[in-house]
C-alpha cells in the first residue's frame, strides 16, 4: 500500500469524478491518492477509522463477519465509492466492515478532522453523503436477501464474475485459488461441501474447470447467462 499526496494525481482523479461539485474546494490540499494492490485489505471490521476514502480506480470487495467468525460477502464496488462516509456521519470511530481490493485501486483519502473543519456545514457534500449513504443501504439490503434468495450456483456465478479480471481479453480467467474455496464458501453463505457439488455441476456444463490450483472461468458468456443479473454489483 501507498500514500502520497500527488497533486497531479489527486486533481486528475477531482476533475474526473467532478468531485469540486460536491466538496469545497479549501478541502482539496488536504486530499491524497492511497493505493492498494490487489489483495490488500483497506480496513477491517472492528479498527479505528481516521480517514474518509473515496474510491476513484479499480474494484473492492466489502464484507462482514459475525461474532462466531463467519463471513459474508456483501458487494463489490467500482467507482464512485465512499468508504468511511456512515461512520464518519454516525460519529463512529469503528469501522463496520472489511473492505479488500479485489484489483489494484486507487482511493483519495482525506482525514475526518479536516472534513468536520470545513466540510460539516457544507451543503452540496452533504447532500451528496446522503445519496451515497441512501444508496448504500438500499443495495445492502437487495444484497442481503439476494445471499437468502439466489441458488448457491448464482451466488458463486456472480462472486467468480466480480473477481474476474475485466481486462483480460483472454477466453480463461484464473479466478479463485483451490486453497481459497473455504473462505468463499463462507463468503457466499453455503458449506465447503455444498460449494463443491456446486463446482462439479458447473464443470460438467462446462462454464468452469477445475485444476490442481485454480477455479477457472471457461465459458464467461455462460456464466454470466446463468448469473443474469450479477447479484454482489
Amino acid at each position: 500500500m501507498n500514500d502520497n499526496q500527488d497533486q497531479a494525481q489527486v486533481e486528475y482523479y477531482w476533475k474526473l469524478h467532478d468531485l469540486g461539485a460536491h466538496f469545497p474546494q479549501v478541502l482539496f490540499p488536504y486530499l491524497s491518492v492511497f493505493r492498494l494492490e490487489q489483495g490488500d485489505i483497506l480496513c477491517t471490521q472492528g479498527d479505528d477509522i481516521e480517514h474518509l476514502d473515496i474510491l476513484v480506480h479499480g474494484k473492492i470487495k466489502i464484507y462482514t463477519t459475525s461474532q462466531e467468525g463467519k463471513t459474508l460477502i456483501l458487494c463489490f464496488k467500482t467507482p464512485l465509492e465512499f468508504i468511511g462516509d456512515v461512520e464518519y456521519i454516525n460519529g463512529n470511530d469503528k469501522v463496520i466492515n472489511t473492505v479488500e481490493a479485489v484489483s489494484s485501486v486507487h482511493f483519495l483519502r482525506i482525514h475526518r478532522k479536516w472534513l468536520v473543519q470545513y466540510g460539516s456545514d457544507h451543503v452540496p457534500l452533504l447532500q451528496f453523503l446522503l445519496q451515497m449513504m441512501t444508496r448504500k443501504f438500499y443495495s445492502s439490503s437487495n444484497y442481503s436477501r439476494f445471499n437468502l434468495m439466489y441458488p448457491v450456483e448464482i451466488r458463486l456465478a456472480s462472486y467468480m464474475l466480480s473477481v474476474a479480471c475485466d481486462e483480460d481479453p483472454a477466453d480463461d480467467y484464473e479466478e479463485l485459488r483451490i486453497s481459497s474455496l473455504v473462505d468463499v464458501a463462507n463468503l457466499i453463505g453455503t458449506s465447503y461441501r455444498h460449494l463443491n457439488r456446486v463446482i462439479q455441476k458447473l464443470a460438467h456444463d462446462g462454464l468452469v474447470k477445475r485444476t490442481s490450483e485454480y477455479l477457472v472461468i471457461q465459458n464467461r458468456a455462460g456464466l454470466q447467462s446463468l448469473a443474469g443479473h450479477n447479484i454482489y454489483e
